[in-house]
């Protein structure tokens, strides 16, 4: 790279060769052409070449300026052309990054809808629980879990975070669990998890003892549906990402009572900056359709919105 000359030397070159006119050259790059002339003087001189012949008030590209500009043309045309491909993929192209419990279950399954609705947009979704950095990626919405707080973001709720213990009907029955206080005495992933026993008081049981060992902890309820089905304990889950295995009977959700987060719930997310961009007014609308569609199945607390204060 040191040893290419300054960039707007050569763009102001491969416009005077390819309009053969310094006046034509200043008019399309607004400058004057005293600037037009500065620039292809500085250019020459890094050269120690002549770029252009000039007479009687005329110029013409010179036998060095003839070998140079198909070059330094092509290479300006390379550069346009990536440039408008990045905005035609930034137009088009919809890219997701979403809590990985809630984007391998509820979102996993009706994506596609978004995609039929709008078929001009192609869709990339990836799944973390991390905070994505926005400013360090090409992510243009993210759903997140928290208070909904975060500088330089638009944050719209979704919905509060909520719980409750999801066993498989063949541990249920091998372990004859009838009341709440039942749980106390299986196998329990994730035991020493606080949301167990906030749980417990909710459901009329006295607080447990904390587990004398940690247990299974996993990742995401993905990894814990899957222990759950294999009948290796109940996990605290959330039933609305399972509705479908609970309707077929291939999880059960035993007891009523929900942990409903009174400080944490599920936020759509995006750059403030980019409020209005139509993929992401899409995708927004889109989402809050699609969620509002699930709104009968739960109680009315899981749609009220955290009290938390969002940045002005």
């Amino acid at each position: 790279m040191s040893r290419l000359p300054p960039l707007a030397a050569v763009r102001t070159f491969e416009a005077a060769g390819r309009l053969q006119n310094f006046s034509r050259a200043a008019e399309e790059l607004g400058l004057t052409q005293a600037a037009v002339s500065y620039q292809i003087r500085q250019l020459e001189d890094r050269l120690g070449r002549a770029l252009f012949v000039r007479e009687k008030g005329r110029v013409r590209l010179s036998e060095t300026g003839q070998r140079l500009l198909p070059a330094i043309s092509n290479a300006f045309a390379t550069m346009g052309d990536a440039f408008a491909a990045l905005g035609s993929d930034e137009a088009d192209v919809l890219t997701i990054n979403a809590a990985t419990s809630f984007g391998g279950t509820w979102l996993s399954a009706r994506i596609g809808s978004f995609q039929l609705q709008y078929p001009e947009l192609a869709v990339r979704m990836a799944m973390s629980n991390d905070l994505i950095d926005f400013d360090a990626s090409n992510v243009d919405v993210a759903i997140r879990i928290g208070r909904g707080v975060w500088p330089g973001l638009r944050a719209d709720f979704l919905m509060r975070q909520y719980l409750a213990p999801i066993a498989s009907p063949a541990f249920i029955e091998e372990h004859d669990i009838r009341e709440p206080a039942d749980l106390l005495r299986v196998q329990r992933l994730a035991p020493n998890d606080s949301w167990w026993t906030v749980w417990f008081a909710l459901a009329g049981v006295e607080t447990p003892p904390v587990p004398s060992r940690r247990g299974i902890e996993l990742d995401s309820q993905l990894q814990e549906a899957s222990a759950v089905q294999a009948g290796f304990g109940v996990a605290m889950m959330t039933p609305l990402y399972w509705q479908m295995d609970l309707a077929s009977g291939r999880m059960v959700q035993p007891f009523d009572t929900l942990y409903v987060s009174p400080s944490s719930g599920m936020w759509f997310v995006h750059r403030d900056n980019r409020v209005g961009v139509r993929k992401i007014e899409r995708f927004r609308e889109w989402l809050h359709a699609e969620i509002e569609k699930d709104r009968h199945l739960l109680p009315d607390a899981i749609w009220e919105p955290l009290s938390s204060p969002q940045p002005g």
